[in-house]
């Protein structure tokens, strides 16, 4: 009986060491473009990672191999956000602009028109 479990187990570990999150997994649909260090979803929010979309997108940073890696795009598109702008309307999380909320945090508007925050 224990052989079996341990059996069991052995065969299913490499699976849990192959597993990964991604930025912008779910239905999030996968990474859209870099604006600097973040990840911009297809969706058109911002993803939370903790990651560097840049050093992610070259491959220095996390896994650039296996299956979970090859759903999302191989490169995406690298632009550098650019500064506050100074309407809510112009404030798309693509354009890489950036608006203040009335407590201070900095957020996007996806594409659907909801507020995506940065992390602080």
């Amino acid at each position: 009986m224990r052989l079996a479990v341990f059996s069991a187990v052995v065969c299913v570990m490499p699976t849990f060491l192959h597993a990964e999150n991604l930025p912008c997994s779910g239905r999030k649909a996968g990474i859209a473009m870099c604006r600097g260090d973040l990840f911009v979803c297809n969706d058109g929010s911002i993803s939370a990672s903790k990651k560097s979309c840049s050093r992610f997108m070259e491959g220095t940073e996390g896994r650039t191999d296996g299956p979970a890696f090859n759903l999302t795009p191989p490169m995406a598109p690298f632009l550098a956000p650019s500064s506050a702008p100074s309407s809510e309307e112009s404030c798309s999380c693509r354009s890489g602009s950036f608006c203040v909320g009335p407590r201070g945090g900095r957020f996007c508007l996806t594409d659907n028109g909801t507020k995506s925050y940065m992390r602080r």
